[in-house]
């Protein structure tokens, strides 16, 4: 099965993709970090870096599957008030209509949040798929049931060129305690009591103490897992474009690291990141999880 890979980031669904069989002809992002990276990982791939509302489709390969995670940033519950900007970001997934137009791959997979659905546009998006011919079976699936220990609920959009949608089996896996990957030994490491804690951060390790003893991950931006924190023996949250987690242990406390986050995303241990942990982070956190993206694969295989 030969695809190719829109919006491709991190390269999740790419490497999801290999995973399962298949071969990433070509990969596409506006972002020149995130084709760096890529094709650090996906040295056979073809790569183009521009922006993809833009492109001349003619120019990727064909082939058999279309993979694509248009900009969640505009339909995400965290993005805030709308902005300007936000109509152009949920603008791009018209790129995976205009591609598809171009060259009719069998299957489509769109990867969003949850909240893509409640687009103004989704329905007029569906109705183009449907006009090029395409059958839509949206499913949302957490990573954490494929095994990932991580929580992280996502929509997955598969448009088949078929009469009906696609029925497609998809295993369901035992979850995985975050303390499986994340390490005490690793890191820099700092006083919980320090000048200057946030009276909030402190509230919320004490509530967590109380719940979880002296080990667990807590929310250091947002309210994440409300303000108790979050026990290790179940999946840690989900993973944003910042370090947001925190482990605790005792009196001392550290950022989840960017190299536990590929683990935790479902990446191969060897999979390539910036040094940078910001960086690094900006593209785990609007990656898609490669062992959701191979199940994917796997199952519309079986199916067919």
């Amino acid at each position: 099965m030969d695809c190719i890979d829109l919006f491709a980031g991190a390269g999740g669904f790419s490497t999801g993709a290999a995973m399962a069989g298949a071969r990433v002809l070509w990969a596409a992002n506006h972002w020149p970090a995130a084709v760096h990276w890529h094709a650090a990982n996906h040295p056979a791939t073809v790569h183009a870096c521009q922006d993809l509302q833009q492109a001349d489709f003619h120019d990727a390969p064909a082939h058999d599957l279309l993979l694509a995670s248009p900009a969640c940033q505009g339909h995400s519950r965290a993005r805030g008030a709308d902005k300007p900007h936000h109509d152009a970001q949920r603008a791009t997934a018209w790129a995976v209509v205009a591609c598809a137009e171009v060259h009719r791959p069998f299957v489509v997979v769109v990867e969003n949040v949850a909240e893509f659905a409640s687009w103004t546009l989704y329905p007029a998006w569906c109705a183009a798929m449907h006009a090029l011919g395409y059958a839509l079976a949206p499913l949302v699936l957490d990573t954490a049931d494929h095994g990932v220990p991580q929580h992280r609920r996502r929509l997955f959009i598969v448009a088949t060129r078929s009469k009906h949608p696609v029925d497609l089996r998809l295993p369901r896996r035992a979850h995985a305690s975050a303390s499986k990957v994340l390490d005490f030994s690793a890191g820099r490491w700092s006083a919980i009591d320090k000048p200057g804690r946030s009276a909030k951060t402190l509230a919320r390790i004490a509530a967590g103490r109380q719940r979880f003893g002296a080990r667990f991950v807590a929310p250091f931006y947002g309210s994440g897992s409300g303000e108790t924190g979050r026990s290790l023996e179940r999946p840690i949250g989900t993973l944003t474009t910042k370090a947001r987690w925190a482990l605790i242990d005792g009196a001392r406390m550290r950022m989840v690291l960017a190299s536990e986050g590929r683990e935790l995303m479902g990446f191969p241990a060897d999979y390539k990141l910036p040094a940078s942990e910001p960086q690094a982070w900006h593209l785990l956190g609007n990656a898609v999880s490669p062992v959701v993206a191979c199940d994917l694969i796997e199952a519309l295989r079986a199916a067919a």
